[in-house]
């Protein structure tokens, strides 16, 4: 499948986004003022170390502290107690793996990871290993035969290494090592707090780990970028350079193929199927929920070929809005009920499949009795929900508000209430415009009991800058 990268590049924000036949597949966001910091590597401080949760806390410089926790420390033996391999006030060489997630700090790790192009380099490590990805069992084989194991650290193929040539991965297994011997010779001479390595920037990281021989084109939008993409390419991927190209601002970027458009739609909670069905997406700090359901979708044959259809064709479009909304973590997939072992067989089988063009982990779960898949996706930056959204002021990320009756019924008690409390000489209702509304007409009788058992006035004001939910009720003054 032919594919295309788009790069809208400002002084504020780099947006990435990948196109396959005009369909955008993976956006990539990063803003100057929140730039991530997986793959960067610090010089560290253990600030405090946890025997509880065998975990530790490390100072690298940033606001909070980074978590460590003893699975991510690299020792011989699994079984370890993180007392035994950290104490505190010690200096530590950490890397970054996880950039903060909601109100999660980072994660760190000792178990260093080096990327390059085609390969991987793992310091204080022996092994070498082949990407899951390739699956072709000889290519593989193959693969392995090209890099001898040596006492400099392991080493894991990339599924690039997959169409490069055995001269291409030896010399980045040559370069590589260097590189780490650089880290390590400026950590003796860094501060507590200090970084050592930097990850290369998102432009040129992309063209490293998303610039298959798939891609047919790279338009960006700023031409110092567009010198900078070229200049590193003719170093790594030098076949790839000539299809870097300069987009001038006639007609913005990301209009083109209406990623702008589906980017937007990348946000909504409901997302139509073509058959009539829909899915529903909620996604919470812990976990993303996906709900399947038929909608005005009726079929031809049985019902249980309806939902079967509704079901399948589902699949992809969970597959593809999993991966172009970057969700992670725990992600539970409710499909409405089928009968036949069968056809939750395929389904099965279809989403595996489906999910294979994703490059993030993924790891599915057997169909429950009740038509649950729960499926894991490993998850190193936040969704692009997360980035471009906040909560909701409105709802408070619930999704709904109160309704109009379920408000004027709080109002009525808590006008009871204040009425109790304080001797005014009348009160006044200020609230939303809808609010008011529903108060004049469904709940006009209600207030003229109150006000003829307190015998004050209650009048109603509306409050233009007033949100459903928001509401005050004030001493009536003279000149209302």
């Amino acid at each position: 499948m032919a594919e295309e990268i788009f790069l809208n590049i400002t002084p504020d924000e780099v947006r990435a986004a990948l196109i396959a036949d005009g369909v955008l597949q993976e956006i990539h966001i990063e803003r100057r003022a929140r730039q991530g910091l997986s793959g960067h590597i610090y010089k560290g401080k253990v600030h405090r170390v946890l025997p509880g949760i065998q975990a530790a806390f490390i100072d690298i410089g940033l606001e909070r502290a980074a978590f460590l926790h003893v699975s991510d420390i690299q020792c011989q033996t699994k079984e370890a107690d993180i007392r035994d391999l950290l104490q505190q006030g010690q200096d530590l060489l950490v890397q970054i793996y996880k950039d903060s997630l909601g109100s999660k700090g980072v994660r760190a790790t000792t178990q260093f990871t080096l990327p390059g192009r085609y390969l991987v380099f793992t310091p204080n490590t022996s092994q070498i290993v082949v990407s899951h990805k390739i699956t072709d069992e000889s290519l593989r084989a193959r693969l392995l035969q090209i890099l001898v194991p040596n006492a400099t650290g392991g080493y894991i193929f990339r599924t690039a290494a997959a169409t490069a040539t055995p001269a291409d991965i030896v010399a980045e297994q040559t370069l590589l090592p260097k590189r780490w011997a650089d880290i390590v010779s400026r950590s003796h001479q860094a501060k507590t707090g200090e970084r050592v390595y930097a990850e290369i920037p998102i432009e040129l990281r992309l063209l490293r780990d998303m610039a298959t021989d798939n891609i047919t084109r790279i338009r960006v939008d700023q031409s110092t970028a567009v010198t900078e993409m070229r200049a590193f390419a003719q170093q790594t991927i030098p076949h790839l350079a000539d299809r870097i190209e300069y987009h001038p601002s006639v007609q913005p970027l990301f209009d083109i193929y209406s990623i702008e458009s589906q980017l937007q739609k990348a946000l909504h909670r409901k997302i139509y199927l073509k058959s009539g069905g829909y899915l529903i997406f909620d996604q919470t700090e812990a976990m993303t929920t996906i709900d399947v359901n038929t909608g005005s979708f009726l079929g031809r044959g049985s019902q249980e070929e309806t939902i079967f259809k509704t079901n399948a064709e589902a699949v992809n479009v969970i597959a593809h809005q999993v991966r172009l909304r970057n969700l992670g973590g725990i992600i539970i997939i409710d499909f409405i009920d089928m009968v036949e072992p069968q056809h939750k067989a395929e389904l099965l089988q279809l989403l595996t499949t489906a999910l294979a063009k994703d490059s993030a982990r993924t790891e599915i779960s057997e169909l429950s009795r009740l038509g649950l898949v729960q499926m894991t996706r490993k998850r190193t930056r936040e969704s692009v929900e997360r980035v471009l959204c906040v909560t909701c002021p409105v709802c408070q990320h619930r999704g709904t508000v109160k309704s109009l009756e379920t408000m004027s019924y709080e109002i009525v008690r808590e006008l009871q209430q204040t009425a109790r409390h304080f001797s005014w000489p009348g009160f006044l209702i200020v609230a939303a415009l809808a609010v008011v509304d529903y108060l004049r007409t469904h709940a006009a009788s209600r207030l003229a009991e109150i006000e003829l058992a307190l015998g004050k006035p209650i009048k109603l004001r509306v409050e233009s800058s007033y949100v459903q939910e928001h509401y005050d009720i004030l001493p009536l003054s003279d000149k209302e």
